[in-house]
């Protein structure tokens, strides 16, 4: 028979892999009897654990939220998982680097050594995009917008407005529908109640007012799904999550130059000083417009359509440098 305490924490692990557990197959999991089993639940419930007794044909138990936090136990894979999560808390914008900070030294300090050595040889470093600051939501704001969207009731707040010159926020009514996050950024995605429509607001924008509004049942967000809603009305259209122009092409310079600025699109090497992008846009002319932007002369490029822009575009930008535009405008209407 297992030491007691090894015993405690056998126990302790069962409870949180699942809900109910019958008395019996406890104490036939922790090769003990029925009796042991409740003299071990009862000191759990001495150290604070929250442990019930489920009534039923088999008896049986339960590890019910409490009050106040006690020791939790993980195994290797989930310490291991919470530490990397810990690591890269302060790219979700959710206002929580500090706290996640503390609770990783915590977490380092009871680790075992093997644990602490795999942790320490994976050091996350958060790299923000070009020109991107850091753009925190307040934590307690992130709370009260999910809460609403879990009780569907109206919230009522006031949105800041974007960038100086700064103006009196806005009194904006809104039927919460999700919380998402989307490049380092939280926003909340609800139906306007004064525009009619759909709308994603920023989040670390947002002073929710009290009390909230009155219950409301939730509309369907079009097409259903609504990464791919959101993801398309970032991208500047209502529809499939994916651009509507997509195509590829050559470039004769390095992948590390290109990588950082083509956002959701894909870099390929394709040796010393030359890789391939394939990219998406609203429209060929602007796919056509992005891949120009690299100081070289795309080749290989795919599908005849966005072919077809380049040569649009090449017309356009001639006639620009010859003072022709307007002739030139007309011609490709």
């Amino acid at each position: 028979m297992p030491k007691t305490s090894a015993r405690l924490l056998a126990l302790l692990s069962l409870l949180q892999t699942r809900r109910d557990w019958p008395g019996a197959e406890l104490a036939g999991r922790l090769d003990v009897s029925a009796r042991t089993v409740r003299r071990d639940v009862d000191r759990l419930r001495e150290l604070g654990y929250p442990v019930t007794a489920v009534k039923g044909p088999d008896g049986g138990y339960r590890l019910e939220a409490g009050s106040q936090v006690p020791p939790l136990l993980f195994d290797d894979e989930q310490a291991v998982a919470l530490a990397v999560a810990l690591q890269t808390a302060t790219a979700t914008g959710a206002g929580i680097g500090a706290a996640a900070a503390r609770a990783l030294v915590t977490l380092r300090q009871v680790l075992p050594a093997r644990l602490r050595h795999r942790i320490a040889l994976l050091q996350v470093t958060e790299v923000a995009p070009p020109g991107a600051g850091p753009v925190q939501a307040d934590s307690r704001v992130l709370m009260e917008i999910g809460a609403a969207v879990h009780a569907r009731a109206e919230l009522r707040f006031d949105y800041a407005p974007a960038g100086p010159p700064a103006g009196a926020p806005a009194g904006r009514r809104v039927q919460p529908h999700h919380l998402v996050t989307w490049r380092g950024r939280w926003y909340l995605l609800g139906w306007d109640l004064d525009r009619d429509d759909w709308r994603t607001f920023r989040a670390d924008r947002v002073s929710p007012r009290t009390p909230t509004g009155p219950r409301f049942t939730p509309r369907e967000v079009p097409g259903g799904d609504v990464a791919a809603f959101v993801a398309g009305r970032f991208r500047g259209f209502d529809g499939p999550a994916d651009w509507p122009c997509r195509g590829e092409a050559v470039l004769d310079v390095p992948a590390a130059s290109v990588a950082p600025y083509v956002r959701d699109g894909l870099v390929e090497e394709l040796g010393p000083g030359r890789c391939r992008v394939v990219l998406g846009s609203w429209s060929w002319i602007g796919l056509a417009s992005a891949l120009g932007r690299f100081d070289t002369s795309p080749h290989d490029v795919r599908p005849a359509e966005l072919r077809a822009a380049f040569a649009v575009l090449a017309r356009r930008c001639a006639a620009a440098a010859t003072g022709e535009a307007d002739a030139t405008a007309v011609a490709d209407r």
